[in-house]
C-alpha cells in the first residue's frame, strides 16, 4: 500500500489508520476530562487498573490493524524498502513495550515532582492528564522532524546508536536511589522570575484572577517541570524508537499509546514501584542493545524484527521477575 508520501517517506492507507488512531485518542481524552473526572477526586486502584487494561487492549488492537493494513514502506537515501504487515506489526509491538518500560523511570520522576511539592492526590489526576497531553504534541514534533532529517541523512541513525550505547551504559551504572532536585530546572526558575505565581493552588486551578491580576499557580509550574522533564526522557525513548523502525507512523502510534498508558500505570504502580529495582539494569541491557542494533546496520548486519522484539520482552520479564525473587541488599540485612 504505497500510495503517497510524508516528509519523503512512503505511506499507504495509513492515512486512514491515522484518522483511527487520531479518532480513538481525541473521544477518549474528551471523555476522561469532560465526563468521568470533571471534578478532582483521587483515583483508586481498581479504576487505575481498569484503565491500564483498556490502554494494552486498544494498544493490541491497533497493532492487529497494523497488520492486515501492511506492507508498509520507508525512504532511505533515495531508496525505498518495503516492510511487511507482519514485520511493522512486530516493530510497532516492540518500540510500543521499549517506551512503555521506559515510562517506568518518568512515573518514578513524576511521583517525586509531586510529592517535593506536596501535590493533593486529587490533583494528581488533573496534572497528568494535562502532562500527557503536551507529550502528545511535543513527541509528535520530535518524531516527525528526525524522520524528515533521517529520511534525507540517514548516518543521523548512528548517531542514535552512539548515543543509545552511551544513554545504556550509563543508566547500567547510575544509582536507581539518586535524587532528582526539581528546583534545579532551568525551565522552573525562569518562569518563576518573570511569571506571576501565587502560593496558592487556587482550588486545582493552574491560573487565576488575584486582586484584578492574572496570576498562575504552583500546580501551572509543576505542568511545566513535567513537560520538560518528559521531553528528556523523550531523548532517550525516541532514538529507541527509530532504532526498530524508521516509519514515523509506526514509532508515533506506538510512542503515544505507551505515554496514553502512563497515567493510568502510574496510579497503578506508584506505591509499588521501587520493587522493581532491576528493571533499570533491563532498561540500559534493552537501550545497549538497540544502539548495537543500529549500528551493526553499518556493516548491513541485520536483527530481525522477531528477534528485536523477543530480546526486549525478555529483558523486561526477567528483570522484573528478578526483582521479586532477589530481594535488594539492605532489605536482605533487615531481614536478618
Amino acid at each position: 500500500m504505497l500510495a503517497s508520501s510524508l516528509f519523503g517517506i512512503e505511506i499507504g492507507s495509513e492515512t486512514l489508520l491515522y484518522g483511527v488512531f487520531a479518532l480513538v485518542i481525541s473521544v477518549f481524552l474528551l471523555i476522561d476530562l469532560g465526563l468521568f473526572n470533571k471534578t478532582a477526586h483521587k483515583i483508586t486502584a481498581k479504576s487505575a487498573l481498569n484503565q491500564s487494561i483498556f490502554w494494552v487492549i486498544i494498544s493490541t488492537i491497533f497493532g492487529y490493524l497494523i497488520y492486515i493494513d501492511g506492507p508498509y514502506a520507508v525512504q532511505i537515501d533515495g531508496v525505498t524498502k518495503s516492510v511487511s504487515g507482519g514485520d511493522a506489526m512486530v516493530e510497532y509491538f516492540s518500540a510500543y513495550l521499549t517506551e512503555y518500560a521506559l515510562s517506568v523511570d518518568n512515573i518514578f520522576v513524576i511521583l517525586l515532582i509531586l510529592k517535593y511539592f506536596s501535590v493533593k492526590e486529587e490533583y494528581f489526576h488533573k496534572i497528568l492528564f494535562w502532562g500527557i497531553l503536551g507529550a502528545v504534541v511535543f513527541r509528535g514534533i520530535f518524531i516527525f522532524v528526525g524522520a524528515y532529517f533521517i529520511a534525507k541523512w540517514h548516518f543521523i541513525l548512528y548517531i542514535f546508536g552512539v548515543f543509545l550505547l552511551y544513554s545504556g551504559v550509563k543508566i547500567y551504572f547510575e544509582d536507581s536511589d539518586e535524587k532528582i532536585d526539581p528546583e534545579k530546572n532551568p525551565i522552573l526558575k525562569l518562569c518563576r522570575k518573570y511569571l506571576p505565581v501565587t502560593k496558592d493552588d487556587m482550588g486545582g486551578k493552574f491560573a487565576a484572577k488575584v486582586n484584578g491580576k492574572f496570576m498562575f499557580t504552583p500546580l501551572f509550574l509543576i505542568i511545566v517541570l513535567i513537560e520538560t522533564t518528559d521531553l528528556l526522557f523523550a531523548v532517550d525513548s525516541i532514538p529507541a524508537a527509530f532504532a526498530i523502525t524508521q516509519n514515523e507512523f509506526l514509532i508515533y502510534t506506538s510512542n503515544i499509546f505507551a505515554v496514553m498508558g502512563l497515567r493510568a500505570m502510574f496510579f497503578l504502580l506508584s506505591g509499588i514501584i521501587d520493587k522493581f529495582y532491576l528493571l533499570q539494569k533491563g532498561l540500559s541491557i534493552i537501550l545497549f542493545f538497540i544502539g548495537a542494533k543500529m549500528l551493526l546496520e553499518i556493516v548491513h548486519y541485520e536483527f530481525s524484527p522477531t528477534l528485536s522484539f523477543a530480546v526486549i520482552i525478555v529483558t523486561l520479564i526477567g528483570s522484573i521477575i528478578l526483582s521479586v525473587l532477589v530481594p535488594k541488599k539492605e532489605e536482605s540485612k533487615e531481614i536478618k
